[in-house]
């Protein structure tokens, strides 16, 4: 397994290569938090990280960064456990493990695009409100929740940076990708939450960001092949 050593004395295509899984991750993120229905859900995630209450600008986006840092977090600790388990799974199956992720990258490629359509299992079925006036624990609390919980929209492009990282098999990379995807999700939260006229920009723009889901989609399914 690489170190964080070898990353950075690796050739310039290799860190090319690195430096292309980095902004693609973060860029998954942001497509995942500019789909219709997360974007539906962004005046309901700043009334539960905000508390429903009338909150300046600043508390508002302390509290957001805040609860970004707890989706970062729990993100964070699935890339390394994508990295071990891919560095586990590519030594019992050799070159087959390549195959299986190929295979797993079409199906989410095809559930992204709408062709399969299925659910993705989550593991907490609702997030507390926050009735507090916690400026930091209680919003990264939250984030974690949102992390463990996840929606049907950012899912399946989650997944598929999920299998990028365990194909990487790299702790350091994988857990930067991972971190990267939790900040691109949470920019328009930031965004929609600190400008009032933000959130309405960003609501204009719903109807056209299904197409650059279904481009996601497709994407994924040419890089499986």
């Amino acid at each position: 397994m690489n170190n964080i050593t070898d990353i950075l004395t690796a050739s310039n295509t290799g860190i090319l290569t690195w430096l292309f899984m980095f902004t693609t991750a973060f860029i998954g993120g942001v497509i995942a938090s500019i789909s219709p229905c997360s974007l539906a859900m962004l005046p309901l995630m700043i009334g539960y990280v905000g508390g429903c209450s009338k909150e300046t600008p600043t508390r508002t986006f302390i509290q957001l960064c805040c609860f970004i840092l707890g989706t970062a977090i729990v993100f964070t600790i699935i890339g390394i456990i994508c990295a071990i388990t891919g560095s586990v799974f590519a030594s019992v199956f050799g070159s087959y493990f390549t195959i299986i992720m190929a295979s797993l990258l079409l199906v989410i490629g095809l559930k992204i695009i709408g062709i399969l359509d299925f659910e993705i299992p989550v593991i907490i079925k609702s997030m507390p409100q926050n009735n507090t006036s916690s400026l930091f624990i209680y919003p990264i609390l939250l984030g974690i929740a949102f992390a463990l919980a996840g929606t049907p929209c950012s899912t399946p492009i989650l997944a598929g940076i999920m299998v990028f990282a365990a194909m990487g098999k790299n702790l350091f990379v994988a857990a930067i990708m991972l971190f990267l995807f939790a900040l691109g999700q949470g920019l328009i939260l930031i965004i929609a939450g600190t400008f009032t006229s933000g959130l309405k920009q960003v609501k204009k723009y719903a109807a056209s960001t299904e197409l650059i889901i279904k481009i996601s989609g497709w994407l994924i399914i040419l890089v499986s092949i």
